[in-house]
């Protein structure tokens, strides 16, 4: 299939892409050919991104991977699954599931690709939990003759390969690691104060916990907590429980939201926060995102408080959840166990950006790092600064794709090319 890209957007509607053509092959010989005859090539996921990083430019392709026969092949034996580049999660899990296995995490949304999640540097919450990359064991990438490689873990390239941006090749197939199945328990409580808090007490109070607030007030509106069934209860006596099922956005309908006040479910069905067979918005948003060192949660939440009467008028929510540390060279976790601090902004882009901006400045003295998918004007000297082995990484780039066919203005920019 291929048209002109004059009407492809993401799924936020506030990037409309350029692009020469779109193209969504239909078998694994027609991407190599399409990825061979052509000179610039970008690969579109789920369209989740709010920037330009999947835009190949007025002479490049973009190319969806959802025309291709999904593969979801499990190993029951080795605990392992191999996932085509255009599954997405919420597909992925319940197939998985199915055969008595489980992902250690999940992201918020289950409607993400898991290529273009793990490319990104996607996350769940927890503070024994890794990025969703952490779960990757190999990567199969079409590269820029139209070839196949295949980066395994053990690689030297391997914690390059991973959280990619998409500059090394069209990731055609991951193989993850599983564990056995469990099940999973949510609450939400109400009101946590920002005053006196025990940050590290309240992370680590279950598996998984997520703090939301509209910063319109000091401290969180909500904080969910998702508890393993084979681990210890629940104790969480900094909060109230809630006494309706709650969205993370005040105002919203909870009947997209997966099941509250301790019901147990599979762990597909209550790590993210939203169903599967829902949509959860209709897209009119912008979200930032920032990973920080987590000994600095605490000082970083105080200063975010401290502008909060500019970050409340363009803000439907900020969540703070916990990810641990991980090797991948361009993971906003790399080397440092962090906390994440996620902006769902109003879908008004004039107005956000001034705002990111003051974001970025009070959270500067905590050497904060982007997540790469979502909103940011850090300049490219201080990410390049941020991300120590991003110069490795550029090397690794130019070693696979020597004439930057897959390359586009938002990676040379940040690999300063």
């Amino acid at each position: 299939m291929s048209q002109t890209a004059r009407t492809v957007t993401n799924w936020a509607r506030n990037i409309t892409y350029e692009a020469k053509e779109f193209h969504r092959p239909g078998t694994q010989d027609a991407l190599r050919s399409l990825v061979a005859g052509s000179a610039r090539v970008r690969v579109l996921g789920s369209g989740h991104s709010f920037n330009r990083i999947a835009e190949p430019g007025r002479d490049g392709v973009l190319v969806s991977l959802a025309g291709l026969p999904p593969v979801v092949d499990v190993d029951t034996v080795a605990r392992t699954v191999r996932v085509s580049g255009g599954v997405r999660y919420a597909e992925l899990a319940r197939t998985v599931h199915a055969h008595g296995l489980a992902l250690p995490n999940m992201a918020s949304l289950p409607h993400i690709s898991v290529a273009g999640s793990v490319a990104t540097g996607t996350h769940g919450s927890g503070v024994g939990n890794g990025p969703l990359a952490t779960a990757v064991r190999e990567v199969e990438l079409v590269t820029a003759d139209g070839s196949t490689a295949v980066v395994a873990r053990g690689d030297a390239r391997f914690d390059g390969a991973v959280t990619s941006l998409g500059a090394l090749g069209v990731v055609t197939a991951l193989t993850l690691e599983l564990e056995p199945a469990y099940e999973v328990e949510q609450y939400v409580f109400t009101e946590l104060p920002l005053a006196g808090l025990d940050y590290e007490a309240v992370a680590g109070a279950a598996y998984s916990v997520s703090l939301f607030t509209d910063w319109r007030e000091p401290g969180f509106r909500q904080v969910w907590v998702k508890r393993r069934t084979d681990q210890a209860p629940v104790d969480f006596p900094w909060a109230a429980a809630a006494t309706g099922a709650m969205h993370p956005v005040p105002g919203m309908p909870a009947v997209n939201c997966t099941a509250q006040f301790g019901e147990p479910g599979p762990w597909h069905e209550r790590l993210p926060h939203f169903r599967a067979e829902f949509t959860p918005s209709s897209g009119a948003e912008l979200q930032s995102e920032y990973l920080l060192p987590r000994p600095a949660a605490l000082d970083a939440l105080h200063a975010l408080d401290a502008v909060r009467a500019t970050v409340a008028g363009v803000l439907q929510t900020c969540e703070v959840r916990t990810v641990a540390a991980d090797p991948q060279w361009l993971s906003p976790a790399h080397g440092r166990d962090s906390v994440a601090l996620h902006f769902t902004w109003i879908e008004d882009t004039p107005a956000v950006l001034p705002v990111v901006r003051r974001v970025e400045e009070a959270l500067e003295p905590f050497d904060a790092r982007p997540h790469w998918g979502k909103v940011f004007t850090v300049p490219p000297a201080e990410l390049r600064r941020r991300y120590p082995r991003l110069a490795a990484f550029r090397d690794l780039a130019r070693s696979l794709d020597p004439t930057g066919k897959f390359s586009n203005a938002f990676v040379r920019e940040v690999l300063g090319d």
